[in-house]
């Protein structure tokens, strides 16, 4: 049996999806309720504000990492009759990607206005459709966690299966 290979961009494939989604359920609990708790809310608000835009770029950059990872990943499978150049953790990124792009950079923009009672929407509808995208994002930077981690797992197994099975272990007398 033939013993799988795992490289280098596989284990950032694996990692940085993992890495990325703990960073955005960490925002989500933790960086963007505690100031609401502990601050005025103008204060709060543009403590938020800074927060949500250190990570979009952040998202944007690890995106765009996951997408050429992904890319290649798929790149070599179709080259070893394992599918198409088009994978589903291709979708994912680009999903998690495009999430970023319609919350942060093009709804966030509006919001300044909604606030000042100008614009089509309030304020309340972007920052739901805003958060709607946050949190899809998040489903899409999870589930290409898992999948890539369930990969790496089934990998795992193929490859030590073609293994050898080593000795059992058993105390020494002394």
């Amino acid at each position: 049996m033939a013993r799988a290979t795992v490289t280098t961009l596989d284990c950032w494939r694996t990692l940085l999806p993992a890495f990325w989604a703990g960073g955005l359920v960490a925002v989500a609990a933790i960086a963007t309720p505690a100031p609401f708790a502990t601050l005025a809310v103008a204060d709060a608000g543009r403590v938020v504000a800074r927060v949500l835009a250190q990570e979009a770029h952040a998202s944007l950059v690890l995106g765009v990492a996951l997408l050429l990872l992904e890319r290649q990943a798929a790149k070599r499978g179709a080259g070893g009759g394992a599918g198409t150049q088009f994978s589903g953790g291709m979708v994912l990124a680009l999903a998690a990607i495009f999430c970023t792009v319609l919350g942060y950079f093009a709804l966030q923009p509006l919001m300044p206005a909604a606030r000042a009672g100008q614009g089509a929407f309030s304020f309340a509808q972007l920052h739901m459709a805003s958060a709607l995208c946050y949190g899809l994002k998040t489903l899409a930077v999870l589930a290409l966690a898992w999948r890539n981690v369930a990969a790496a797992v089934v990998g795992a197994r193929e490859a030590s299966a073609g293994a050898p099975t080593p000795p059992p272990v058993t105390p020494a007398s002394s």
